[in-house]
């Protein structure tokens, strides 16, 4: 069974995501503002749905402390719908952006595939033998789904990961953006998706690379997408 954190400071969206999830079968968790989400972050939860404006803390500040001790997917549930917003959820470490007033259907989906892609695309058990990619100074073991430069571990979310073993997994092949997204998200593309792969790019090559402004691993082909050579 699969556990759940939802942190929202409305106790009857607490009370209807909770209804609802459980129906699928999964075990939630459940905090009224953002210092709640933080502490009740631990090696068991396997998804987080993080409200935007909470007491306390707000969802993004949660975001930032909770990405400093897990990787899990983190979904951001608000009424926050401006472009600024959504990318401002994507560069504290979110991985999917559901405004309100959402759909239940939509969110049991957007659950699904989040769950999906960190367990299943992943590959959680399913590479049964020891593997690696490494260029120069950079190591990404794909067995333990970790990241190290110099043998020091840098953490990545699940969506970082994920580019990056696309990326070093088809050296010098340019990705667009539509290529990146759908080969990640696993879902058809479309136009604001090139703001998210941005932002997901940027985090990636501030964790990697000695100057972002400078890459070195992740570089960008102007007008046709990004690589890694």
């Amino acid at each position: 069974m699969k556990k759940i954190l939802v942190a929202d400071d409305s106790p009857d969206i607490l009370e209807l995501i909770n209804i609802l999830l459980s129906a699928e079968g999964y075990e939630i968790v459940s905090a009224q503002n953002g210092q709640e989400a933080v502490d009740f972050t631990d090696e068991t939860i396997d998804l987080i749905i993080l409200d935007v404006m909470m007491p306390i803390k707000s969802g993004f500040k949660a975001c930032v402390e909770i990405r400093e001790k897990s990787t899990v997917p983190i979904l951001f549930l608000t009424a926050k719908t401006q472009d600024s917003d959504k990318v401002m959820g994507f560069s504290v470490g979110g991985d999917d952006y559901l405004a309100k007033p959402f759909s239940y259907v939509e969110l049991v989906s957007r659950v699904k595939s989040m769950l999906r892609r960190f367990y299943v695309y992943q590959g959680s058990g399913i590479i049964t033998s020891p593997s690696q990619l490494t260029l120069r100074d950079l190591n990404l073991n794909l067995d333990t789904r970790t990241l190290t430069r110099n043998q020091r571990v840098i953490n990545l979310t699940d969506i970082e990961y994920q580019i990056l073993e696309l990326l070093l997994s088809h050296l010098k092949k340019i990705f667009s953006t539509e290529n990146l997204y759908e080969s990640i998200w696993r879902e058809p593309y479309f136009y604001q998706a090139s703001n998210t792969i941005m932002v997901h790019i940027r985090n990636l090559r501030q964790k990697i690379e000695e100057n972002p402004r400078e890459p070195q691993y992740v570089k960008t082909a102007w007008g046709k997408g990004y690589y890694i050579d």
